[in-house]
């Protein structure tokens, strides 16, 4: 049975709801806006938007920020955005060396975080830590606006019990994530409705509703994480696939790493084993620099060795991008890490060179753009996802709390 969109049958009702959240998805694009504004951008007749204005107004979502004056004629226009006091949302983004928890409002903007940078323990361990943290984020609202919290997202790796070889990571560890039912878990353990989503794909909603998706509607998006994944928008939407992990980038096959610190493999490998910070960490062990971790890469040695490794990752990524590029048709790739910004900045430095130079004859590289959000973007992807299902014109592509991916044939997709 195909998911129904919101939006759909002749309900004058799902009609009047789908045309709120129509102009709340235009006025978070446009930054602020008149009425005549949105109703060019909605395609919306004047009368129906200021009818729409009102009821946003009355519900707490948009406020008055101004007025425009355009020329010497007419009078001024009056000037609308989002009032981001109007709902909260948490985001939980659970990696396999990191538990982050983030309360963020209605623009985006993240007002506390939380982070325990430790390898993820036992579920149950989990669940407790991320209840502590959710109870500590919810007293940061206003006790009159908590009512204003629309619910908790989740963003982990589907397959956390996976690639654990290629990571270094004991199974014993995380062999029980694969089966847990977190979602309800923590649903019950919070009292706030929770929806789960693939990290790559929770950083990449975040990209294309607060980021470069304001103004790109379509791109490759890839987190280069503990492991490394990703996400894909198209037409302005985050494609989720049939599994719901398009754009999980990091299991394409590639040619085998040449640094010293390599893992061998018989020849194969995929591009988590190169392109992926664990990669970086074992390539900083090989140098000496275990104690240090990634502050080595503030000193002289431990730059040397990590522009060894942004070398390799870089050449890692080229097939792959490319490969996405003539198969997707997309025009912009996204790339953000948990690295400091100058560390991504010097791959893209890298990277587009070697794409230049690799593309197939009458085709264009896809252009690199550094990511919005940095090692918030899966938890500020994370706390969208509640938000969207509440206020976004595609909330029926959404199964709804724990949202399994859509088995049922093709896939749906999330509306920026």
């Amino acid at each position: 049975m195909p998911i129904r969109r919101a939006g759909q049958g002749a309900s004058s009702v799902h009609i009047r709801h789908y045309n709120q959240r129509l102009i709340l998805q235009r006025l978070r694009r446009l930054g602020e806006a008149s009425r005549a504004d949105l109703a060019r951008a909605a395609s919306l007749t004047n009368t129906a938007v200021g009818e729409i204005i009102k009821q946003l107004e009355a519900s707490g979502l948009v406020r008055t920020i101004g007025k425009r004056h355009e020329g010497n004629r007419g009078q001024p226009a009056t000037m609308l955005g989002l009032d981001a006091r109007g709902a909260y949302a948490i985001g939980v983004r659970l990696d396999r060396t990191r538990i982050e928890t983030a309360l963020t409002d209605l623009g985006g903007t993240v007002l506390s975080h939380r982070t325990h940078n430790h390898t993820l323990p036992a579920p149950a361990e989990t669940l407790d830590i991320v209840r502590d943290d959710i109870q500590r984020l919810v007293r940061m609202v206003p006790a009159l606006r908590r009512r204003r919290i629309t619910g908790v997202g989740v963003a982990r790796p589907y397959n956390l019990g996976s690639w654990l070889s290629e990571l270094d990571l004991s199974p014993e560890v995380f062999g029980a994530w694969d089966t847990v039912a977190f979602g309800p878990d923590l649903e019950r353990a919070c009292g706030l409705p929770v929806v789960e989503e693939n990290d790559g794909t929770a950083a990449s909603i975040a990209e294309l509703f607060h980021g470069h998706g304001r103004s790109h509607d379509d791109f490759l998006y890839v987190f280069i994480g503990p492991a490394i994944g990703g996400g894909l928008a198209l037409g302005g939407q985050c494609v989720r696939g049939y599994s719901g992990n398009a754009g999980d980038i990091g299991m394409i096959p590639v040619p085998p790493s040449t640094l010293p610190s390599t893992v061998t493999r018989d020849g194969r490998d995929i591009l988590l084993g190169r392109a992926s910070l664990n990669a970086l960490s074992r390539h900083l062990r090989f140098r000496g620099m275990a104690q240090l971790g990634f502050t080595a890469l503030d000193t002289d040695a431990g730059t040397a060795a990590g522009m060894e490794w942004l070398d390799d990752c870089a050449d890692a990524l080229v097939a792959p991008l490319l490969t996405a590029r003539a198969l997707l048709d997309v025009p912009v790739v996204v790339i953000d890490s948990d690295l400091p910004t100058p560390w991504i900045d010097r791959l893209l430095e890298r990277l587009a060179p070697l794409l230049a130079g690799r593309v197939a004859e009458a085709r264009t590289p896809p252009v690199l753009l550094r990511g919005s959000f940095g090692a918030m973007a899966g938890a500020l992807g994370a706390a969208t996802l509640p938000l969207f299902l509440h206020f976004g014109p595609g909330a029926g592509s959404l199964a709804g709390p724990h949202s399994e991916p859509n088995r049922q044939g093709g896939s749906y997709a999330l509306v920026a």
